[in-house]
């Protein structure tokens, strides 16, 4: 990787990915790394300047690489993740997913919570689940609580996760993930 001009890293559901783009000015040479594996190649570019798309992630998100003229023979690279800038992506994945990362049987587990789908994705893996409804009434007001719990297979054994969902009207609130 010599002509290593950019480096990003984007946390989906499945994973942190790292994305890492060379870009030959003097051959127009372009490349694209996603967690050190190499998914486009583009040799002798007469244009520098452009677009690369790509996927990232078991749910194949498209990514875009924006390659614009800074000045004279510098350029800017900006990273898009579907059709958004990485920073606006990031914004809206804060407020559609919850993360944690839990140490479990002297283990570490990543842990995100997909609101929108209820998906539960451990360690890279999408988990089944299975959810349980129950509602309380706190007052004038009626929650509804889901439990999803997952389960994931470890080398020695079984790990569960329960995830409780608390929701009144249109706000939801999650509960940390606890082993079972």
């Amino acid at each position: 990787m010599t002509d290593l001009v950019a480096v990003w890293k984007v946390a989906l559901s499945d994973r942190v990915h790292k994305i890492e783009f060379e870009h030959g000015t003097a051959s127009g040479k372009r490349v694209v790394y996603v967690n050190g594996k190499k998914v486009l190649r583009k040799e002798w570019m007469f244009s520098l300047i452009g677009k690369e798309t790509f996927c990232i992630g078991a749910s194949k998100i498209k990514a875009t690489i924006n390659i614009k003229p800074r000045c004279a023979s510098s350029y800017d690279y900006t990273l898009e993740i579907n059709g958004k800038s990485l920073k606006e992506y990031m914004e809206s994945r804060k407020k559609t997913t919850n993360t944690w990362i839990l140490h479990l049987n002297s283990k570490d587990f990543r842990v995100v919570l997909e609101k929108d789908t209820m998906d539960v994705w451990c360690n890279g893996k999408k988990m089944k689940t299975v959810i349980f409804k129950d509602r309380l009434s706190m007052g004038s007001c009626m929650l509804q609580l889901k439990i999803l719990h997952a389960t994931t297979k470890t080398q020695h054994s079984l790990i569960n996760i329960c995830v409780c969902v608390v929701g009144g009207g249109r706000r939801m609130t999650t509960v940390s993930p606890m082993e079972v």
